[in-house]
């Protein structure tokens, strides 16, 4: 079993900052890549950041410049920085991670139960 738990949203003023972690845990042999996806009110959920074990990362374009992913393998934890933010950013955000389990022959995606931003004066 891999559960993986988001932390850190909530309400943000417009220019603000978070950090959203997400902690997986359970009977990991291995987690490969790791990212943040959300999903606004209304809108299909979209990629925000993917990072590899490797720390090899990548961005969504309206992502890139504002948000930072990164993570410690050591705690199998992926975090999301997100500065200056806007009313637009307002969605739930969810952790994925491509994850093989102990005893199993390949890896499985489980995703986080999400964490609402909201951005809003």
């Amino acid at each position: 079993q891999v559960q993986l738990v988001e932390s850190g949203g909530g309400l943000v003023q417009p220019g603000g900052s978070r950090r959203l972690s997400c902690a997986a845990s359970g009977s990991i042999f291995r987690i490969n890549d790791m990212g943040w996806y959300r999903q606004p009110p209304g809108k299909q959920r979209e990629l925000v950041a993917t990072i590899a074990s490797g720390g090899y990362t990548n961005y969504a374009d309206s992502m890139e410049g504002r948000f930072t992913i990164s993570r410690d393998n050591a705690k199998n934890t992926v975090y999301l920085q997100m500065n200056s933010l806007k009313p637009e950013d307002t969605a739930v955000y969810y952790c994925n991670a491509e994850v093989r389990r102990r005893w199993s022959t390949s890896p499985s995606n489980y995703w986080g139960q999400g964490t609402q931003v909201t951005v809003s004066s």
